[in-house]
């Protein structure tokens, strides 16, 4: 029997966050292993995600309802702006605090810790975040895969200075948003950003949280955590990305780069309003920040002027979530190239289209990869933590250019680095380059290929 094909022998568990960068390459993945007849698939997330589980045909499995302090969609406006501050440092210890929570940690380890018992899986296909699953699966003796959204370098990279590294000594710290090419003052902040993530646990606050997390993990039988136990002990690490978007280094076997993991496209009917609204345009600039970007009024307001200057020589369509649009001026006042939509039939579909030029993004992991998927050059204004990092390396390779001024989104900025995009070729051959190499990469079709050699061993 073709290995490509042969079914499980026994059942197979996803596990995920609820988030739509973590969990919809997963629900991909997932999705390809059903079309392909393979039986006992399961897939772990929280609750709110049960229909999207559903609709791909695979068993859903509740972790509950969505951990409020876990969950970067629904952070208070305080928390927001402290993971999402100008400081990168700063920042990236704020999601640290804040999402550092033994306690919370343990009650998703304890749900799944049920679902394991009901479904017995021999394989957990594990994304990459979700240290509760990592934890159980060890405890467990569960064999898994790690799913990464992320750059490569980004699970391969310690924090702590002293600790294992698969990068090179003086590599670009993860969330620091530093080029490989660094200035002696860029490699000296590269340096202290490291030793400030460690001298943070020695805070007398974080000292407590450590001293729980001792006591809980020795509770549920579990063994000192190590930063790269959840590498280290994987079968196999799937990696949404390519060698040429990251900087180079020595990629283990283990580590195997896919590309972006896409579903079959179209994903929506090409009878609909957006689609027609596409084929009629020459020129579309396409903006869409994600599900985690809260703008403010002086933000908004900055974009709808952005669409104006380039009124008469691009038409913009912009997702803009709908507790977001009473930010807008009037109707009345806004320009006729301008089209905003609350939701999207499919934003693949969108990138996919010929008509679309840029896409104008926060730099999420998923979106950098997808619009170079669709050899689409990027304007990206960061958001937090990884995007600094997607955006430095997107400048570097050519296929982008980052916002001077992110944080308050100045138009002349924003029209700036959009007409330097459009108007030099460089940038789209350099993007089309790349999304030939991830597609030739395999993506969903590679990563279920893999999947299935781990369970034939």
């Amino acid at each position: 029997m073709n290995p490509a094909t042969a079914p499980a022998a026994r059942p197979v568990l996803f596990v995920s966050l609820p988030e739509s960068g973590l969990l919809n390459p997963m629900l991909v993945l997932a999705a390809e292993l059903a079309r392909r007849g393979v039986p006992d698939l399961w897939f772990a997330t929280d609750e709110p995600r049960r229909a999207d589980v559903e609709d791909i045909s695979v068993q859903f499995a509740s972790l509950g309802a969505v951990v409020p302090e876990l969950s970067a969609v629904t952070w208070d406006d305080k928390v927001y702006a402290e993971v999402t501050q100008q400081s990168r440092f700063k920042a990236h210890r704020a999601v640290i605090r804040h999402t550092y929570r033994p306690d919370l940690q343990a009650a998703k380890f304890r749900a799944l810790a049920k679902v394991v018992d009901k479904v017995r899986p021999s394989l957990m296909v594990i994304e990459s975040l979700c240290g509760f699953a990592v934890d159980l699966a060890l405890t467990r003796g569960v064999p898994y895969v790690l799913s990464v959204p992320f750059l490569p370098s980004n699970i391969l990279t310690a924090h702590n200075p002293f600790a294992k590294s698969y990068t090179p000594k003086g590599f670009p710290v993860p969330h620091s948003g530093l080029p490989a090419r660094m200035t002696p003052a860029q490699r000296l902040q590269n340096r202290m950003f490291k030793l400030r993530t460690l001298a943070m646990f020695f805070h007398p606050a974080m000292g407590k949280v450590l001293s729980e997390d001792a006591r809980i993990r020795k509770e549920l039988g579990l063994s000192a955590p190590s930063p790269m136990t959840r590498v280290d002990e994987a079968r196999m690490i799937l990696c949404a990305s390519i060698p040429e978007l990251d900087y180079p280094f020595e990629v283990p076997d283990k580590l195997k780069l896919v590309g972006a993991v896409m579903p079959p496209l179209p994903e929506a009917s090409p009878d609909n309003e957006v689609a027609r609204w596409l084929d009629a345009q020459e020129s579309v600039v396409y903006m869409g920040f994600g599900t985690i970007t809260r703008l403010t009024a002086g933000q908004v307001g900055a974009l709808v002027e952005v669409a104006r200057r380039l009124d008469g020589r691009h038409a913009v369509l912009w997702k803009l979530p709908t507790q977001q649009q009473h930010l807008l001026p009037p109707p009345e006042r806004l320009p006729g190239n301008l089209r905003i939509e609350n939701w999207l039939p499919s934003q693949l579909d969108v990138l996919a289209h010929p008509a679309v030029k840029v896409f104008f993004t926060h730099g999420g992991g998923n979106g950098f990869h997808e619009g170079v998927y669709f050899g689409k050059p990027l304007v990206v204004r960061p958001l937090w933590v990884d995007c600094f990092d997607q955006a430095v390396r997107g400048r570097d390779a050519g296929i982008s250019l980052t916002l001077d001024r992110p944080m308050t989104i100045d138009p002349d900025d924003v029209v700036d680095k959009l007409t330097r995009v459009l108007t030099d070729p460089g940038y789209t051959r350099r993007a089309e380059e790349l999304g030939a190499r991830q597609r030739e990469a395999g993506g969903a079709r590679a990563a279920a290929d893999l999947i299935i050699q781990v369970m034939s061993r």
